[in-house]
């Protein structure tokens, strides 16, 4: 049974599509690729149906990232089929979890900086940064992949835990 993993910001341009690259590749690269589907979506739907912010695209290709988007806004049937849900910043996790249909599926969102044991337990939002410049997709970028390796551990340890 595929373990599904959603990431979720505000319009889905930015953040969002950035994690589900970054997380995709960590996937891809650790053999868990049949194993685990990622994807990602928007609180709002105000970008629905466009691409990626160009500058994320920058970002991402000139770190060796792929990304194939189209931005959607997430809906609470979601949860159902979904394992994690993993919210960019403080006000995503508050709205997801008041959008969450049962207290199980509200136990499913967590934030993505959660996952760094380097980060700062009292700041783990990832800024967004659709209203400045490339070092805010920059800076983006870095605090998902200082993320990634810890969300990673953890899905592994729930997927092996499936096939146990």
């Amino acid at each position: 049974m595929t373990y599904r993993v959603c990431f979720v910001c505000t319009g889905n341009i930015c953040r969002s599509p950035m994690a589900e690259a970054v997380f995709h590749e960590r996937v891809a690269d650790a053999g868990l690729d049949g194993l685990v589907a990622v994807d990602s979506a928007g609180t709002g739907g105000w970008h629905e149906g466009e691409g990626a912010d160009p500058r994320t695209l920058a970002v991402l290709e000139e770190n060796g990232y792929a990304l194939d988007h189209t931005a959607r806004q997430f809906h609470a049937s979601w949860f159902s089929r979904l394992d994690l849900v993993v919210a960019l910043d403080s006000g995503h996790l508050g709205a997801l979890r008041r959008l969450a249909p049962t207290e199980q599926d509200a136990a499913k969102v967590r934030l993505l900086r959660s996952y760094d044991p380097a980060a700062d337990p009292d700041d783990l939002d990832v800024p967004d940064p659709y209203y400045g410049g490339m070092d805010g997709f920059e800076e983006c970028l870095e605090m998902v992949e200082a993320a990634s390796d810890g969300l990673l551990a953890a899905v592994r340890e729930q997927v092996e835990g499936r096939a146990a």
